[in-house]
């Protein structure tokens, strides 16, 4: 019997307000692994992502993360 998976895609990126005081904002390496350490935990496993810059109020960028995660279903 095959099992079966269970797909996740979440978008990360910082809070705006680092992008309108500074113009523009990166993603934390420390609270980018807090959220895949989080997401793990739950039985959650990286199967692919990309980094892209977002447009904001149309002055304004930040950095995110495009994160397709998968996991077996019970």
């Amino acid at each position: 019997m095959t099992k079966k998976r269970e797909y996740k895609v979440a978008i990360y990126r910082e809070p705006l307000l680092g992008s309108i005081f500074l113009g523009g904002s990166r993603v934390d390496p420390e609270r980018y692994t807090a959220f895949l350490n989080k997401n793990a935990a739950d039985g959650w496993r990286v199967v692919t992502m990309e980094r892209e810059l977002r447009r904001e109020l149309i002055f304004f960028k930040r950095e995110a993360f495009l994160t397709i995660m998968e996991r077996e279903e019970d």
